[in-house]
């Protein structure tokens, strides 16, 4: 049976190379067949392995066209030629474990998703990386058609509107999927002396705002200069070992 891993990439936020990179450490951390699709406004320079297709067609207010709401095209009844449950990543994620169990968990689940980091105790995820099948819930497409204006006020980003409409909703394991900043960086002071640890258990680790895999990497986080005096990470040597 193949597996299906989907990404959607738009605008210049993130070049071809994170595709790639993120395909690479699919093909790498997988024993089964794959097809990896990537929906993207920009094909050029993707490699080998990789389908490209078209952006799914939404219409959103121009205000959040080109912000994150764009993933909330994914639900609509069909998407393109995919069937059944595919895997999403996000394209600046990094992968340091087997993606297999992903689709064995939870098999009758039509929706499953990492429990947001921040607010724990509530049933709240991070779409950093969810498995879902696809035209399972077209109402949250349809509703954000709908009632744009609604939908917006209401929430502050598409994740917190998926989690809110949602009629069903697993979380992944929670040792399966960190955050770099929220999980692994030391708190502060000790961000200054001591390199984030990464758990043996980890599959997905991922990275929402800054800094991005490849600053982290290098020991470097862009910032106001005001802000530097807790914004800070050290060198991470095993971001290299994963990410590529």
């Amino acid at each position: 049976m193949t597996q299906t891993v989907i990404c959607i990439r738009w605008g210049a936020r993130y070049g071809a190379d994170y595709v790639n990179r993120l395909h690479s450490m699919v093909q790498r951390n997988t024993e089964r067949a794959l097809r990896f699709v990537c929906f993207t406004d920009d094909a050029a320079r993707l490699n080998a392995g990789i389908e490209a297709k078209p952006l799914p067609p939404i219409d959103l207010p121009e205000r959040v066209r080109w912000k994150p709401w764009r993933k909330i095209s994914l639900w609509q009844p069909t998407l393109d030629d995919l069937e059944g449950d595919v895997l999403f990543f996000d394209v600046d994620l990094i992968l340091t474990g087997s993606i297999d169990p992903f689709f064995d968990h939870a098999p009758d689940s039509s929706f499953c998703v990492i429990r947001n980091w921040t607010q724990p105790d509530k049933r709240i995820g991070n779409t950093s990386a969810y498995r879902f099948r696809v035209g399972s819930h077209p109402y949250l497409y349809d509703r954000l058609m709908r009632e744009p204006d609604d939908v917006l006020a209401r929430y502050r980003n598409s994740q917190t509107f998926i989690s809110s409409e949602i009629t069903e909703m697993t979380f992944w394991p929670e040792d399966w999927c960190v955050s770099f900043k929220h999980s692994l960086l030391p708190p502060w002071p000790l961000n200054f002396v001591r390199t984030p640890r990464l758990p043996p258990e980890t599959r997905v680790v991922a990275f929402t705002g800054k800094p991005d895999p490849d600053e982290a990497r290098d020991g470097r986080w862009p910032a106001a200069w005001y802000k530097k005096v807790y914004k800070h990470v050290r060198p991470t040597p095993w971001i290299a070992d994963h990410w590529h």
